[in-house]
């Protein structure tokens, strides 16, 4: 049995890897923005760890939640699940920051490193991450006229790279990123063409298979198989660069 914890686990892709890895036997500690969106959770919270509750977009409420998840004691896998597509405009955090840069990279990156280190890491990424630019000059989005889709696609380039970096930098700890596909959530819409199982069937795979395949770090997947990622992932120079703009931001050192 592992124990596992699971950013924005009230509904879309992380709640589907709650409801997978508990079916299983596996102890899941969940996950919600606030207590009210915690209700959400009523049908899985009775078999779960607990749910831990803060706002990925408030640098406060996201050191408070690293502080409530340690509370747990050490977790064998995370999955840094959590994200926004912000479609009208630039939303600002308390602290400042472009909202999506704060819920997609600064989050896990503040989270990577003030929980206590687990055996493996998972960061939902997205094959949009294929279409962004590498520039970090601008990574918050003050100077240039608002693109979502654009700032999404950067922000799955940025923690791509930082699962990358993790893996490099951690070689005790399976650290890896993921593609689900356009899966039919709340944020990629009902529409949306690909399968929701298989979009969240690799998160839990890499969580807790002893298969030689899963025990794979720094690697960037597509149900179950490696893919290439963009060409800035895997480079050593941007990853450094992007983890040093990232303790700029947060004030907090990772490596």
């Amino acid at each position: 049995m592992a124990r596992i914890f699971i950013t924005g686990s009230t509904d879309g892709l992380g709640l589907a890897n709650a409801r997978t890895l508990l079916n299983e036997g596996h102890e899941v500690l969940l996950h919600a923005r606030t207590r009210e969106r915690a209700a959400a959770l009523d049908e899985v919270a009775p078999q779960a760890a607990g749910v831990v509750i803060g706002d990925l977009s408030s640098a406060v409420e996201t050191l408070d939640l690293a502080e409530q998840v340690n509370e747990h004691g050490r977790m064998d896998a995370i999955i840094h699940n959590a994200g926004v597509y912000l479609p009208h405009g630039r939303v600002s955090t308390p602290e400042g920051h472009s909202r999506t840069l704060a819920v997609n990279v600064l989050a896990p990156y503040i989270l990577t490193a003030l929980i206590q280190r687990p055996g493996r890491l998972i960061y939902v990424s997205s094959g949009m991450h294929l279409g962004a630019g590498g520039n970090l000059r601008d990574i918050e989005w003050t100077e240039r006229r608002w693109n979502a889709s654009a700032a999404y696609s950067e922000s799955k380039l940025h923690v791509s790279a930082l699962s990358a970096a993790v893996a490099r930098h951690w070689p005790d700890v399976l650290s890896n990123s993921v593609d689900p596909g356009w899966v039919p959530t709340r944020m990629g819409g009902a529409s949306a063409p690909d399968d929701l199982a298989m979009g969240h069937d690799t998160q839990s795979w890499l969580a807790v298979s002893n298969d030689p395949a899963a025990l794979m770090s720094g690697k960037y997947w597509y149900h179950r198989q490696q893919r290439d990622p963009a060409p800035e992932v895997n480079d050593t120079d941007f990853q450094d660069r992007l983890t040093d703009k990232l303790a700029e931001l947060s004030g907090i050192t990772l490596f």
